[in-house]
């Protein structure tokens, strides 16, 4: 499902190049459940974006679902994520004048597919079918995480990105969040790769990869 293949990332800073990533090579398979650790700086986020298609390298190559993403156009690398493609962030990022059931809709309607049920059936899924018509702001944290999971799920998408999807809540709503991911990658199949701080919940991934200085010091159960 994902290949990444000498990745390296540099930016320019004070006029100087600074390596973010370096070499960074690593394969995995459809519906496996990775998830991407290390400290502050070490170069998670990065990574994350780059395996998405959100950024493009300074060199090496990344392939999702045997596609090369460096050979696409701004336009195709949009259309594939769109297609296959879910993503999770720690600020949950739901529109604020939409309610519950129509942020789930979004990435449906785009796509010209029937929305209104599969949202009403993944909100009760997570456990907010009777919040469907509540705003993110009359949601709690916890509340409005399980509404970005539901609608990162809508596309059933062959791939799920999260980026710290624990990040704004308390152990046991996130350990809640996690439980949900694990079901629907069972069920539905979808391949998993996140960027965590959170020991307890990398120690749930079949998977993990630790960064340091842009660098893979370690890859476990690879």
């Amino acid at each position: 499902m994902l290949r990444s293949e000498s990745l390296t990332q540099t930016y320019l800073s004070g006029g100087r190049p600074l390596t973010v990533l370096n070499d960074i090579t690593f394969t995995l398979e459809s519906g496996g459940f990775l998830a991407i650790v290390g400290p502050s700086g070490s170069g998670k986020t990065t990574l994350l974006g780059l395996l998405a298609g959100l950024d493009r390298p300074a060199a090496g190559r990344v392939e999702l679902d045997g596609q090369d993403l460096g050979a696409l156009s701004e336009d195709q690398r949009a259309q594939l994520r769109a297609a296959k493609v879910g993503f999770v962030f720690q600020s949950f990022q739901l529109i604020p004048t939409l309610t519950a059931r129509e942020n789930v809709q979004v990435p449906l309607e785009l796509r010209g597919e029937p929305a209104e049920e599969r949202a009403q059936e993944l909100l009760d899924r997570v456990g907010l079918g009777d919040r469907a018509d509540h705003y993110p702001a009359q949601l709690s944290g916890g509340e409005q995480q399980r509404v970005a999971l539901a609608r990162a799920f809508s596309i059933r998408p062959q791939i799920l990105f999260a980026d710290e999807p624990t990040g704004n809540l308390d152990a046991k709503t996130g350990a809640t969040i996690i439980t949900l991911m694990e079901e629907l990658n069972r069920e539905i199949g979808t391949t998993l790769v996140l960027v965590t701080h959170d020991h307890d919940l990398a120690a749930r991934a079949r998977r993990t990869i630790r960064l340091a200085d842009g660098r893979i010091v370690e890859d476990t159960g690879a």
